[in-house]
């Protein structure tokens, strides 16, 4: 884990905001998104978009979005 200098740490960061604010990949399939799914829900990660999911991106689009530790959404986004 990488640790901020002490100078930086009172500047808070929003993926709204100015700046970087969505990555994403492509997987491999539908159930490698579920499995992804899972596997961050255990690890206690907060899904975005939870009552649309998987669909969240529309009907033909099969992805969860997530946020990481420094509030950027991430999305793994299945091949149609």
């Amino acid at each position: 884990m990488v640790q901020v200098e002490e100078r930086y740490k009172d500047i808070s960061y929003h993926r709204c905001g100015v700046g970087l604010n969505h990555l994403a990949f492509h997987a491999a399939s539908r159930e490698q998104v579920d499995e992804m799914t899972v596997k961050l829900e255990e690890r206690g990660v907060h899904i975005l978009y939870k009552d649309r999911h998987p669909y969240a991106g529309g009907e033909n689009y099969y992805a969860v979005f997530f946020e990481d530790p420094d509030r950027i959404k991430v999305e793994l986004l299945a091949p149609n």
